[in-house]
């Protein structure tokens, strides 16, 4: 039957032992070999005899390169996703996979650290918060003259307005926010002069 195909030795070899740097993984032929012109490939799938004497006294094979950026290289070979614990630097492991050369991930790895720089580049966003106060009327005028960059954030029903004597005027404060970055140092234009006419604004601290 088809049951005994499968020999002893030939499920064990399916497992390779690698020991790199003095840490053990444990992984699949199939996995290592993912792709064929890596280093990795190389070493298990065309495990010649030039290659044989690079194994320890456990027969795991000897890798002199630093473990900690190993598991990055491995789990992408495991399910084709780069993923790097935020205490990894993500030079650690593009170094690791020129070495492995494992060209599909260096190019993954340098757009994950081009994405960082914009990102710092930028530093981190600030938002100003602006509070509006307006009647139910003026609520569409504002929301749609509202100028560049301003988001509308939230709605605060404060109930109908006294002070004009018109009782069925609900009135509203509204708030909207805008990213303070580099560029505009720290200058926040208003929000539209239409939007605060009748009330000035205030903020909230």
């Amino acid at each position: 039957g088809s049951t005994g195909a499968l020999s002893p030795p030939a499920a064990a070899s399916k497992w390779v032992r690698l020991n790199v740097g003095g840490t053990y993984f444990v992984s699949t032929r199939q996995t290592l070999c993912r792709e064929p012109k890596s280093f990795l490939c190389r070493l298990c799938c065309q495990d010649g005899p030039e290659l044989g004497s690079d194994k320890d006294e456990t027969g795991a094979y000897l890798i002199d390169r630093d473990p900690t950026y190993f598991g990055p290289i491995l789990n992408y070979l495991r399910h084709g996703k780069l993923i790097i614990n935020k205490e990894l630097a993500e030079e650690g492991v593009l170094e690791e996979a020129e070495f492995y050369n494992i060209a599909s991930l260096v190019r993954l790895v340098k757009e994950r650290i081009r994405d960082n720089e914009n990102r710092t580049s930028q530093g981190p966003v600030k938002h100003v918060y602006r509070v509006l106060q307006c009647q139910e009327e003026e609520l569409t005028q504002m929301v749609s003259t509202m100028s560049d960059g301003w988001k509308f954030e939230q709605l605060i029903s404060i109930g109908s307005s006294y002070n004009y004597g018109n009782e069925d005027q609900a009135e509203f404060l509204c708030v909207v926010s805008r990213e303070l970055n580099n560029s505009t140092n720290g200058i926040v234009k208003e929000p539209s002069e239409k939007a605060k006419v009748r009330h000035p604004l205030r903020c909230i601290s």
